[in-house]
Order: C-alpha cells, then structure tokens, then sequence
C-alpha cells in the first residue's frame, strides 16, 4: 500500500521542520489505514507519535520501538478537540514534556464520516504557548461576581471530580455558581436536597472537608447549586432552560448544553465536568470561557493556533 503523493510530500516537509526548527517529534493523528513501514522511511531520525480514535489502525506500531501510540476515546469529537486530547494524554503520561515544540500531520478537512480522506494538513504546535498552569488570572476572566477564593475552590472541587471520579467510578456533573434566586427559578429537583437542614460552615465548598462530601453528592442526577459566597445551597436540581441559540463542539452532549443555557439566562457561572475524559469546562453568558484538564496539576488548554510552514519557517 504506498502512500498518496500528497501526504509523502506533508512526511517530507515535516521531517524537514523537525530538523530547522528543531521541534521534539512528529505527531499522526490518523483516520485511515497507512503504510507505516514507508511514513517512517519518510520519517527516519523523527521521535514519532501516533494516535487514532480507531485502535485497529494503530495495531502494527504497538510493538515498534520507533513509534509511541496515544489511544484517543471512540468519541465524533472535533480534529482539534482530538488533537488536543492526544497532546494532554502524551503529556500527562510524561510521554512529551509540558514545553515542547510537535510537528503534526492530521486530516484537517471535514469529510464524510464513511470516507475520510488522508493527511491533508501540517502544523506546529508549541505546548509551551497552550498548556499553561492556571493562575488567578485565568479566573479573573470571568469577571467579579463570584470572589476568587470562592472560584478557586470551585476549581478544585470540579478538577478533583474531573481526575478521581469517585470510588474508582468516572462522574459527570453540572456545578453552577452564582444569581442563586434566578438559577432556582429555572431548575427543579429531581430528588430531595441533600444540603438540607445543614448550617453554613457545614456547606461552606472552601473547607476542604466539605469538598470531599460534594464529591460523594455528585454521583446523584443533576446540578449542584452554589452561592457567590461559596456555601453550597441544593443539588440534584435538574436545570430547564431553553437551549436555543448556544453553539457547541460537535460531540459535547445535553449536560453541557445545560451547563452553557444556565449562564445564558441567568448571571451564574457554570463547571461542567466530562463524565468520559474528566475535562472541565467553565461556561458564563452561553460561551465557553475555560477549558480545564484534568492532570496532577490543574492546566488550561488553550485555543490551538494552527500555524503554516511558512510562518513557522520564518521566525514567527
């Protein structure tokens, strides 16, 4: 099986990049079956990496001494989404360093899900410049209305879900924060409240003890509601708001199109944790505003800048 004229040519010039730059190695995000023997010929003197969301195209290379696989979940997520599901997963497996220059070669081009085309795209990634420690900054993005202390330990409590699950079991769960009233106004409870009949300091999320036991709260249906002031006021709240007009990734479900209608109808701020990759996700005014992974220590993913040959080759 030889390789389209066109993807040996992107080999090539990624081959070439790794060497002028220098970068740290060569990622294949893959939907297609490729002759592997002739990419690393293309390839050779590259660290190489591989990753697919099909483990089928990435079984010859699992026992090559050449190549590093990156299993991605079965999911219809976006190509930069995967990508950057590929990055973390290297990342947070100390597979490739937090600073690190990647050359990667992927199908950027949507095509029909029955007949994806080859590698159509190359670009460099820079980790140093997309993977940053979360800082108050960071928080600060989201305006005043809910103190820092208060959306730091929020933070936590949604990434400690997000990287523990609980009891070995991954959670998905809705934290809003925030315009208490008007959230209760568009919410009912799926069952009873289990903040019920407990004082402030016992419901209070920046007490460290009280974040465990919200973590066991959240293996319940539903969202859990917490005031500006950082006491945790009910959960299992199921939240029914309209959802026209908010523009998610494909492949994010109803849990965060709730999560995103909730700070579209009211002044909270929203922390949606993936039940499948623990990502955290923060929402306020209907947008995406954060995108908080899961690792030992809390990182924000910031938007890929895919970048051209030529502005890479000329000292951008």
């Amino acid at each position: 099986m030889s390789l389209p004229l066109q993807t040996s040519a992107l080999l090539q010039s990624a081959r070439d990049l790794v060497k002028a730059l220098p970068a740290d190695g060569v990622l294949l995000l893959t939907e297609t079956a490729l002759d592997w023997e002739e990419v690393e010929r293309h390839l050779i003197g590259c660290k190489l990496y591989a990753a697919s969301d099909k483990p089928n195209l990435l079984k010859p290379l699992r026992d090559s001494e050449a190549w590093t696989v990156i299993d991605l979940d079965p999911e219809p997520l976006p190509v930069q989404e995967r990508l950057s599901n590929a990055l973390l997963n290297a990342v947070s497996t100390e597979t490739v360093q937090p600073g690190a220059h990647i050359v990667v070669l992927y199908n950027g081009i949507a095509t029909m899900e029955d007949a994806p085309e080859p590698i159509d795209s190359l670009s460099v990634i820079h980790l140093g410049e997309h993977l940053e420690p979360m800082t108050n900054q960071d928080l600060r993005k989201l305006g005043k209305g809910v103190p820092l202390d208060v959306l730091r330990a929020v933070v936590d409590l949604a990434k400690e879900i997000g990287r523990e699950g609980r009891e070995g079991h991954p959670i998905g769960t809705i934290l809003v924060v925030g315009d208490v009233k008007k959230v209760q106004g568009v919410s009912r409870f799926l069952n009873f409240n289990p903040f019920r009949g407990y004082t402030r300091q016992e419901r209070d999320i920046r007490d460290r003890k009280v974040r465990e036991q919200i973590k066991e709260i959240a293996k319940l249906d539903g969202a859990i509601l917490i005031g500006r002031d950082g006491i945790a006021e009910a959960a299992c709240l199921y939240l029914d708001v309209p959802t026209d007009g908010i523009g998610l990734s494909k492949g994010l479900g109803s849990r965060h199109l709730s999560a995103a209608a909730v700070t579209q109808h009211t002044k909270a701020i929203s922390f949606c944790i993936s039940q499948s990759s623990g990502t955290v996700r923060v929402f306020q005014g209907g947008e995406l505003k954060l995108h908080i992974e899961p690792l030992a220590r809390p990182h924000v993913w910031q938007p890929l800048r895919l970048e051209s040959q030529e502005s890479e080759v000329g000292g951008q």
